[in-house]
């Protein structure tokens, strides 16, 4: 079964595309955008990262409730001066609807996220598969429960364990 075997912590369904899975609608915010505009939709929204979108439309980031509050923290600067910009991941993984599941899961493991933003083959945002997402599958039978701890042990692992441990 894809994704099951050494060293790989779960097993899905075969041939399962991320399609089945992933949220269409997606709150987002802009890279000009500030980190008090950003902070309100999370909040607004109870949700904890927003996608980011550069002038083009096309996914150019990911900023979370916590890049957020470190950058209030560190920078001591209101947050309506801060530019998203400024503090976004830039580095973002991504996935597409017709990704097998098991590979989507390989990237939120191996890059210990939460949340991936699923995306057109012109980087346009369509969707978020997130761990929550992966969890409904298992307790509807498509994915196996005890698979779904392992992943969420992998991505819980502090990343200076995590590097250590590489």
């Amino acid at each position: 079964m894809p994704g099951s075997g050494p060293g790989l912590p779960f097993a899905v369904q075969q041939d399962m595309k991320i399609s089945a899975l992933f949220h269409r609608t997606v709150t987002s915010c802009t890279n000009r955008d500030t980190l008090a505009r950003a902070a309100s939709q999370l909040w607004e929204h109870d949700i904890g990262c927003l996608p980011v979108l550069g002038d083009d439309g096309r996914l150019c980031g990911m900023i979370t409730d916590r890049d957020i509050a470190m950058a209030a923290f560190l920078q001591g600067a209101p947050l309506r001066s801060i530019s998203v910009s400024s503090v976004m991941s830039k580095e973002v993984a991504a996935c597409h609807p017709d990704d097998e599941v098991d590979a989507v899961v390989q990237t939120l493991t191996a890059r210990q996220l939460h949340r991936l933003p699923v995306i057109d083959d012109d980087r346009r945002l369509i969707g978020i598969v997130s761990l929550n997402d992966i969890a409904r599958a298992a307790s509807a039978g498509k994915i196996p429960p005890a698979s779904v701890a392992k992943v969420l042990a992998a991505i819980s692992v502090p990343r200076s364990l995590a590097s250590t441990a590489a």
